[in-house]
């Protein structure tokens, strides 16, 4: 993969901040030479110690007091006079005057001059290595700003690349290609940026996939009862026959009925898609829900049966909304089925289980894939007669996300469908 420019551009900042640091902080040292020269050597004070000494000796005697004091101190130190100094060549050396001083010093080496007051004589010392603090040699810079510039480039390599790899995802996304995603960050401090456009991508492409199946679903369901409506309406005005009439004037009061049920259901189907309502997760009791479902629909079946695992089944869920799913289950299996309906309750580990079979004829394969998918029938024809538009069992697989739980489909013992309601029975913590 090749580098971003964008990498490289605070790279090179980063090492060009080193090195201006580095050139900054030699010039400084540089600057400090002279006050490291006078303050640290300590060589200035011994020199004024030393000719004070003499000073108080007789004239023949300095150079033998001078001589000793070098085989003391370990020190270059000699006596000579202000001709013999000056007829020394210091060209290539760097001068510095304090007072009665003169300070050569060249490099890392140092040569101070210092005029016995009232004489013509001066005590030199020197050459002499500078005991100032060593200067970071040029090597050893360049050691250490490569060491940083590998150590920055590890760093940041990772970070560039799944920033790069972000911006080719964005951009892709932005030009229409929804199913784009960002790969698994390998740098820990872009891996949320990645995590939170992942799921946002993912977020918008549910909703643009949810608006055209909407689109799409909404044109045919409208079509269908707005053309029985139209056709009603024109043959209302030709007919004379009050019975016909009355016929046709059923037949738009139920396309009218069959529409308003249609909006009424996309606009749940909208608002539970779009929103996320508040929850009320609390105890609830399963096998008192389930009852209570069984109990209003003996009506319209022959036979519901209960098939408890589970009699003390505690579940902490929002009530109302796994009330709903239960009751679209057993709904469907009234429909559906032929009169037969079994209800069972399970508990496995963590996780409460409600199944829900009938008799009837099944869903084919083929189908079980999408029957959870808003819009979708086992009759592709989306025959009103078959029943429903397809977004009860949408909205069960919402309230199921909710809850961190599951709807599931399959084949039952007793000849149909088995639709099954997975949930943890503790409450899971919110995304």
């Amino acid at each position: 993969m090749k580098l971003g420019r964008s990498f490289f551009n605070l790279y090179f900042f980063i090492i060009s901040t080193f090195i201006v640091f580095s050139w900054a902080l030699d010039e400084v040292w540089n600057s400090y030479l002279e006050q490291d020269i006078e303050s640290y050597t300590g060589y200035k004070t011994m020199l004024f110690a030393l000719g004070d000494y003499v000073k108080k000796h007789p004239e023949h005697e300095w150079e033998d007091i001078i001589n000793g004091a070098a085989r003391r101190f370990e020190l270059p130190l000699k006596l000579m006079t202000i001709a013999e100094v000056e007829a020394i060549d210091h060209s290539h050396h760097r001068e510095l005057i304090n007072n009665n001083v003169h300070i050569y010093y060249y490099e890392s080496m140092v040569v101070l001059d210092y005029l016995i007051e009232d004489t013509d004589f001066v005590i030199t010392l020197g050459p002499a290595k500078m005991p100032t603090r060593p200067r970071v040699k040029a090597i050893y810079r360049v050691l250490i700003l490569a060491t940083f510039g590998v150590i920055i480039f590890i760093w940041l390599w990772p970070m560039s690349r799944d920033l790069e790899l972000l911006k080719k995802a964005t951009k892709e996304f932005g030009q229409g290609d929804f199913t784009s995603k960002a790969p698994a960050a390998k740098s820990t401090m872009i891996a949320p940026m990645i995590a939170s456009f992942n799921m946002m991508a993912a977020r918008i492409k549910r909703l643009i996939d949810a608006h055209k199946e909407l689109t799409n679903a909404v044109s045919h369901e409208l079509r269908t009862p707005l053309a029985r409506t139209k056709f009603a309406l024109q043959m209302l005005a030709s007919v004379k026959d009050e019975e016909k009439r009355d016929k046709y004037q059923q037949q738009i009061g139920h396309d009218i009925r069959e529409l308003e049920e249609l909006i009424n259901e996309m606009l749940i189907y909208a608002a539970f898609d779009n929103d996320k309502p508040e929850l009320n997760f609390v105890g609830t009791d399963i096998n008192e829900l389930v009852k209570t479902q069984i109990a209003s629909h003996d009506q319209f079946a022959s036979s519901i049966e209960l098939v408890n695992h589970a009699p003390q089944l505690m579940v902490c869920c929002d009530g109302h909304f796994i009330d709903r799913a239960v009751n679209n289950f057993i709904s469907n299996a009234i429909k559906y089925g032929n009169g037969q309906v079994r209800v069972t309750i399970s508990q496995e580990h963590d996780q409460c289980s409600i199944c829900v079979e009938d008799n009837g004829d099944g869903v084919p394969d083929e189908f079980k894939s999408v029957i959870f998918d808003a819009f979708s029938r086992g009759d592709q024809s989306r025959n009103r007669e078959t029943g429903g538009f397809g977004l009860g069992l949408a909205i069960v697989a919402r309230i199921m996300e909710w809850h961190k739980g599951q709807a599931s489909i399959g084949d039952s013992e007793l000849g149909g469908a088995a639709f099954t309601l997975t949930l943890p029975i503790k409450e899971q913590k919110a995304d």
